[in-house]
């Protein structure tokens, strides 16, 4: 990949997210600035969600029509929306927008609509309170006119799941930053991303037809898992790619969620939880591995748990060894090792601790040794 499509296509990322966190400027007063992400992420969301429905609106409604009183409503939804989600709602944004005295009623009929996996999506942002928020001080129609006009637009035909997924990152970093948060515990530029799927990929035999699995641990916005499918249909378009991500941020497990929808994928294969605690995917293998997991984060709350697995020796994951209490990064180091299938690759950055923490015979120097 050239250097001049990433440019391109960064600026572009940076001015849409831009164009979106101005609509911050409607926020000021009711909302602090540590806040403006409780409204911005979730409707970004939401629009995201809606123009890729925009275009089968009609024949969702149309299906709905038809099927409402079925036990089983779920797959005709689907065939018509062209998604894993569906809303079965009369209203869209121009709609919503032509009734300003309602626009609380009819913008909660409208989110009732989504499938039950949208649901989960909007749960997790706790959206529900953020809209009384924006009822109480006048904002919600405001809001919703910003996110309804031309530049707002998030459509498939404009904007691409990656460049989407990228958009949705930037967001997660200025709300970070918003908070005093390092921006790196939720950002990984682009290049580097690519440098790893490439990485990852050389040598790779991509001739033969098989379900490669991809396994980001830390998943984020789970953009290592959209970049990574990306690259490999570049030199397969035929490939099946199966992605399969953990996360425990809410905001950011929300969207990865809704990423994976938007992408034909599995959702279900996004799954919410501490990974050193809590492994979603006990018993997966997988072909290759792509992660940014935090550094220099001490595990004290996962310690039982992690202690507990260690004891199970190489039936867990944590058989090696233990790093310093302070530092947790060589655990998921571990938690992928355990994860590769008997061909797999791995991918995961580190900062230089891991290469010298730790006296010989210690936890941290039998985990290199391993």
């Amino acid at each position: 990949m050239s250097n001049e499509r990433f440019s391109t296509v960064g600026t572009n990322i940076a001015e849409k997210a831009t164009m979106i966190w101005n609509v911050a400027d409607l926020l000021r007063g009711p909302f602090k600035p540590h806040e403006y992400g409780l409204v911005i992420l979730p409707m970004t969301v939401v629009k995201r969600f809606h123009d890729c429905l925009l275009p089968t609106h009609q024949a969702v409604l149309d299906t709905w029509e038809k099927v409402q009183k079925l036990a089983v409503t779920d797959g005709f939804l689907r065939r018509a929306s062209g998604y894993q989600f569906y809303n079965t709602s009369k209203f869209t944004f121009e709609r919503l927008l032509s009734d300003p005295e309602n626009i609380e009623s009819n913008f909660r009929d409208y989110l009732n609509g989504f499938s039950a996996n949208v649901q989960d999506v909007l749960a997790k942002f706790e959206f529900d309170s953020i809209i009384k928020r924006m009822v109480e001080s006048n904002t919600l129609y405001l809001v919703i006119k910003e996110f309804g006009s031309q530049k707002g637009y998030l459509g498939p035909d404009k904007i691409s799941t990656v460049d989407c997924g990228y958009i949705f990152e930037d967001l997660v970093r200025r709300f970070s930053e918003s908070f005093g948060e390092e921006a790196g515990a939720h950002f990984t530029s682009r290049d580097i991303i690519y440098l790893m799927t490439d990485l990852l990929l050389s040598g790779a035999d991509m001739s033969r037809q098989e379900n490669i699995t991809v396994y980001d641990m830390t998943m984020g916005t789970s953009q290592m898992l959209s970049c990574m499918e990306e690259r490999i249909h570049d030199l397969n378009p035929e490939m099946q790619v199966t992605c399969f991500g953990q996360e425990f941020n809410p905001s950011t497990f929300a969207i990865a969620k809704a990423d994976m929808m938007i992408r034909g994928g599995n959702p279900d294969n996004m799954r919410f939880g501490d990974t050193l605690s809590d492994d979603k995917f006990p018993d997966y293998t997988f072909r290759y591995i792509i992660s940014n997991p935090p550094f220099g984060i001490d595990w004290k709350r996962e310690q039982k748990a992690v202690e507990k697995e260690a004891e199970k020796g190489d039936e867990g994951r944590f058989a090696p060894g233990l790093p310093k209490i302070s530092d947790g990064q060589q655990l998921f180091v571990l938690n992928g090792l355990k994860k590769l299938d008997e061909h797999g690759k791995m991918a995961i950055i580190q900062n230089g601790s891991p290469l010298f923490s730790g006296d010989a015979g210690s936890g941290p120097s039998e985990i290199r040794r391993y």
